[in-house]
């Protein structure tokens, strides 16, 4: 099992509504970076913005954006109330001097943390190398829940995982069904859910949402042949069971 890295957590007060802006504060001349953006806080439909423009509109949760390539540098990220002027606005979430690599894969996520409340953490999407015939499973805990592990067709491939970390590991490809049961019990919190996992990619799933609204949910993002392409689909809410 490996863990996967993250940027940063930035930490939030409590929303109502969100939105994301990305404006540099510095760039490099060099190679682009790729960024994805997550939306994982339930019940909130928000705008995003990148460098005072709006580049999604009405973003739902559960909702993973198309990569999108920025140029490499420091950038400030900023988070307004859905229908603000981030010109006027104060930001809600505020979070300076984040680092995107030239060349790097990056996911940043919108989530709730251990405590429910919002926050921002950008990922490191670095695919591992695999053997022929096998995939990469990643599991990033994103959600207001405690400690859980991963199971696929019933038996635990990730243990202990806690908001707001991930871990991988290498499993043959395939179809298989998984699902993310509380650390060290067999009660399930979210799931089960079909995963296939072509051979040679690595397939992220985000655990997301809130044990005690009992809305937890799967958003998987699939990394294409190692090559740091990501495409996403929602799961949405459906298969999720409250925790205790």
């Amino acid at each position: 099992m490996r863990s996967t890295p993250r940027v940063a957590t930035l930490a939030a007060a409590p929303l109502f509504a969100l939105s994301v802006a990305v404006e540099p504060a510095a760039a490099d001349d060099g190679e682009d970076a790729t960024v994805s953006v997550l939306h994982g806080v339930p019940g909130l439909t928000v705008d995003v913005y990148a460098n005072g423009s709006e580049l999604i509109s009405d973003f739902t949760p559960g909702t993973l954006t198309d990569p999108r390539q920025l140029p490499a540098g420091t950038y400030d990220l900023h988070v307004y109330p859905a229908g603000s002027d981030p010109a006027a606005a104060q930001p809600a979430i505020s979070a300076d001097g984040v680092e995107v690599p030239a060349g790097a894969d990056i996911t940043v996520v919108a989530h709730l943390d251990a405590n429910g409340t919002p926050v921002l953490t950008p990922f490191v999407n670095e695919p591992a190398a695999l053997e022929p015939g096998q995939a990469e499973l990643t599991v990033r805990h994103v959600a207001a829940a405690p400690a859980v592990d991963v199971r696929a067709g019933g038996h635990p491939v990730l243990t202990g995982l806690t908001n707001p970390n991930g871990a991988g590991t290498p499993v043959p490809a395939g179809t298989v069904s998984a699902d993310v049961v509380l650390a060290g019990t067999d009660q399930v919190v979210i799931g089960p859910a079909d995963l296939t996992l072509a051979e040679g990619t690595q397939t992220i799933v985000y655990a997301w949402g809130s044990a005690a609204d009992a809305n937890l949910a799967l958003t998987p993002q699939v990394l294409a042949g190692g090559a740091g392409h990501p495409t996403g689909a929602s799961s949405g809410g459906g298969g999720c069971a409250a925790a205790a």
